[in-house]
């Protein structure tokens, strides 16, 4: 039996692009709500949500949870890492496009809706429509900068590599 070369689908350079383009998606959708949260009366408050989630969580694990000084960086940096690898899997495979715009999609949807199932409170004081539809905004921008960045990284490494 002859060896073949296959391609390994988890090449580090491919991680480590994906992982970046997830955290750029990330950073964006964090920019977005702070932006939007310093100007507007009642904005989703997605780190709010973060906040309480970080305090059942490390109550449920016997943990204190950190000064609420302390909660509010806690709380964004929860945010860029976990959207960070979900955004990820932007960058996974072809079609970075439509990827971006599903999982901001879905995600989007979930942060407008399932808080309060979670028990994790609502997303503003007043959830209406434009709450929701701006909470869902937030995921699909940054679903499509992560779709943006995947691209643009494997252009560049394309460059590189020619």
């Amino acid at each position: 039996m002859r060896y073949r070369e296959t391609k390994n689908p988890l090449r580090a350079a491919d991680v480590s692009s994906s992982i970046a383009s997830g955290v750029v998606g990330a950073v964006a959708l964090t920019a977005f709500h702070e932006a939007v949260r310093s100007r507007m009366a009642d904005p989703p408050r997605i780190d709010r949500i973060g906040e309480r989630a970080i305090r059942m969580g490390m109550s449920a694990l016997g943990a204190k949870p950190p000064a609420e000084s302390r909660l509010y960086g806690w709380a964004l940096a929860g945010d860029i890492v976990t959207n960070g690898l979900f955004y990820s899997l932007v960058g996974t495979g072809g079609g970075a496009w439509l990827r971006g715009a599903l999982l901001g999609s879905i995600a989007g949807v979930g942060a407008a809706l399932l808080p309060p199932v979670l028990g994790l409170g609502k997303i503003a004081r007043r959830p209406t429509k434009t709450t929701n539809l701006l909470t869902f905004s937030y995921y699909l921008t940054g679903g499509l900068v992560a779709a943006a960045a995947s691209r643009a990284i494997s252009a560049t490494r394309r460059a590189w590599e020619d």
